[in-house]
């Protein structure tokens, strides 16, 4: 038993000092807006700093683009202790509780003429309309169920993302007329949505439609076994709540509750 207790205690000692107890070292994408960039411009940048001034530590970042073998080159190599926006069900790293719900959207032109609420609208068909969406994505699994595949321009979707930004080059192009309508995750819609010469609409989906489901949980990452850690991150996260909230909408993230439902500003 003494053996056992000696274990525990150095296994704690351990995990504890693979975490920083002087700073608080995110690993980010310098290019990856509305998320992150090196210049603090995303709302990943603003979450942080709130977690960073909530645990009176100076915040810090370790960069790596957002391309395969993140995780493994990033937080498993001990270059930071918290990665800040991946999907909940991701198994490669120790998720906290989510910290928001978000979910793809439409969206075209308001001066279109468009009324598009649905991926079933007969609008998309019978006018042909010029749809976009990123390869390998939850909607286009929908646009083949309907026979919209033959309208649709597909954006790669494993590019360097130093290079190429799919999803806001199909809003973009809706802005500039070259295609009619885009399908996109609702945080990157809303964001460059906004920021267009041209005022645009963004229509939230359905959560789930016809057992492809569309809205997602995201949470923060960290590496297995630090349980310490979480129960600090998931106790942070529910105080900041409301102020994680407002730079979410402020940027004009598409919210969701966990039943589906829509949260707007108050």
């Amino acid at each position: 038993m003494a053996l056992a207790a000696s274990a525990a205690a150095q296994a704690t000692g351990a995990d504890r000092e693979a975490r920083s107890s002087e700073f608080l070292t995110v690993c980010g994408d310098s290019n990856h807006l509305p998320f992150s960039n090196d210049r603090y411009e995303g709302f990943e940048n603003k979450i942080a700093q709130l977690i960073a001034d909530e645990l009176g530590r100076p915040l810090y970042y370790r960069w790596w683009p957002q391309t395969v073998g993140f995780v493994r080159n990033t937080i498993r190599m001990r270059l930071c202790d918290l990665i800040m926006g991946i999907t909940s069900v991701n198994e490669l790293v120790q998720n906290t509780n989510p910290y928001y719900r978000s979910v793809y959207t439409l969206v075209y032109r308001s001066d279109s003429g468009l009324t598009l609420t649905a991926l079933d609208d007969p609008q998309l068909k019978l006018n042909q309309l010029r749809i976009g969406v990123v390869a390998g994505t939850a909607p286009a699994t929908l646009l083949t169920r309907y026979g919209l595949w033959d309208q649709t321009r597909s954006y790669e979707r494993a590019v360097d993302p130093r290079l190429y930004a799919p999803a806001r080059d199909a809003v973009t192009d809706v802005a500039a007329g070259d295609l009619d309508v885009a399908l996109v995750w609702g945080p990157i819609a809303g964001y460059y949505a906004a920021r267009q010469a041209v005022p645009m609409t963004v229509v939230p989906l359905p959560g789930e439609i016809e057992s492809v489901q569309l809205a997602f949980n995201v949470s923060m990452g960290i590496r297995d076994r630090e349980t310490e850690w979480k129960h600090e991150l998931n106790t942070l996260l529910n105080r900041l709540a409301p102020r994680i909230q407002a730079i979410l909408l402020d940027y004009h993230v598409p919210l969701l509750d966990q039943a589906n439902h829509p949260i707007l500003p108050e």
